[in-house]
């Protein structure tokens, strides 16, 4: 009856919807309530069912204009806090891949970057936008979102709308209560290790994922969402615990409980818990698959690329506010960065683990051959959260350290050995230029 009622009420606004998806960026800005409009407004937009097979140039405009493809709930900003500016001169940085030698300069063109920010001491120290972005533009995160949703679960817990991790999540979304997903906890969920089955193979077009982008580009996405993912037929594979297996469905799962437990959208967790409270510098938008009533825990956050930054900074600074108060438990960001041990996390590449509370171990690869820099951000506790086709953000606690970029890799899911083993080096590279 639940999921019923909620595809009701999305189905009414679904006029709304198409008015906005056929409207000019302006129109759609000013339709969702923008405090500002983004820019570049490109006017033509590639087909957002077409997502996972775009070209590269349908690829810079598709992820700078997500925010008005889909429906979509804002997280306003509250009183600016602009980050302090002290620019340094980086070009000389460099990193080495099968002894061939590449700079900044270089990387941004090897990786199609097209926004990267460093931030060092709460400071900004380099930036660059490429491909016509601007301050202004709101890029989409893709998987990087999950690490949101990671955070506003902390939140969540900090704030007692979660009493334990070790919850079913049942406890507080009933309509998994007999389903595959109801005896999963929330650290499951979070670590990935829920043993549901679950397709994430972006290059197939059967994929679980492919479904549910195909979902999100049609009529009713939370119900038909949701029909894929709490389907009957869908079996557990492993025991919850065991294996990890890496899952946009399990984080879908994860983002609605945590908006029944709260009571609130995942955009409105948002601006509630840090957006607003941590002076964000822009409006954003949360990818949402009904207005007001429930928006995508599994990708679909949309900022400026400063705001990435500072929301890099929040999770650095445990959660602290500039009025001292914390939003997050004391714990949290240890908790983060121990990577679990199932089976599948542990391999040759990454012997400590790869994954933690929705947050990856993408130091250089210990199989790696032929490379430099090997070491330069703290590779134990230094937080990756990565989005398909290239969206970072890297959060070095110990050396005060965030860098965050924009990308339009050719492939949406390379391996280590490709362009996140070059953003590892060339991150170290950064790191190790600012210590001097």
């Amino acid at each position: 009856m639940q999921i019923r009622t909620v595809s009701l009420l999305c189905a009414l606004l679904l006029g709304s919807t198409a008015v906005a998806r056929a409207s000019t960026a302006g129109k759609a800005c000013h339709k969702l309530g923008l405090s500002s409009c983004p820019t570049p407004a490109d006017k033509t937009l590639p087909a957002a069912k077409d997502m996972l097979t775009w070209g590269q140039a349908q690829r810079v405009i598709g992820f700078r204009n997500d925010w008005r493809m889909y429906e979509g709930d804002v997280f306003k900003a509250g009183t600016p806090s602009p980050l302090p500016v002290a620019l340094q001169d980086l070009s000389a940085l460099h990193y080495e891949v099968d002894a061939k030698r590449y700079t900044l300069a270089d990387y941004l063109s090897r990786n199609n970057v097209t926004g990267l920010m460093v931030i060092k001491n709460g400071r900004i120290v380099y930036r660059y936008y490429g491909s016509g972005n601007t301050p202004d533009t709101l890029w989409t995160s893709r998987s990087l979102g999950k690490s949101v949703v990671s955070t506003l679960i902390g939140t969540a817990l900090k704030q007692g709308h979660i009493q334990s991790l070790d919850d079913r999540v049942s406890r507080y979304d009933p309509q998994f209560e007999h389903t595959v997903w109801g005896n999963i906890t929330i650290r499951q969920l979070l670590q990935h290790v829920s043993g549901v089955a679950w397709n994430e193979d972006y290059t197939n077009p059967a994929s679980d994922f492919s479904q549910l982008t195909a979902c999100e580009a049609g009529k009713d996405p939370y119900a038909c969402v949701t029909t894929l993912v709490n389907t009957p037929d869908r079996k557990p594979v492993a025991a919850p615990g065991n294996e990890w297996s890496y899952s946009s469905g399990g984080a879908w799962v994860l983002g609605d409980v945590l908006e029944k437990a709260t009571g609130k959208t995942l955009a409105q967790n948002l601006q509630d818990n840090i957006w607003q409270p941590f002076g964000m510098t822009h409006d954003g938008v949360w990818h949402s698959y009904c207005k007001g009533q429930h928006d995508v825990g599994a990708h679909g956050f949309n900022a400026t690329l400063e705001d990435w930054g500072k929301f890099g900074l929040f999770v650095m600074n445990e959660g602290v506010l500039p009025d001292g108060r914390r939003m997050l438990p004391n714990s949290w960001l240890k908790e983060c960065s121990d990577w679990t041990r199932a089976l599948h996390s542990v391999t040759p590449s990454h012997p400590n683990g790869t994954y933690g509370f929705e947050w990856w171990h993408n130091d250089v690869p210990a199989t790696a051959s032929h490379v430099a820099p090997r070491n330069g951000m703290t590779a134990a506790r230094t937080l990756w959260a990565i989005g398909i086709f290239g969206q970072l953000i890297a959060i070095d606690p110990e050396q005060k350290l965030v860098i965050v970029q924009w990308s339009t890799w050719p492939e949406a899911e390379p391996s280590f050995a490709k362009q996140p083993l070059e953003a590892s080096l060339m991150f170290n590279a950064i790191a190790n230029g600012l210590q001097k």
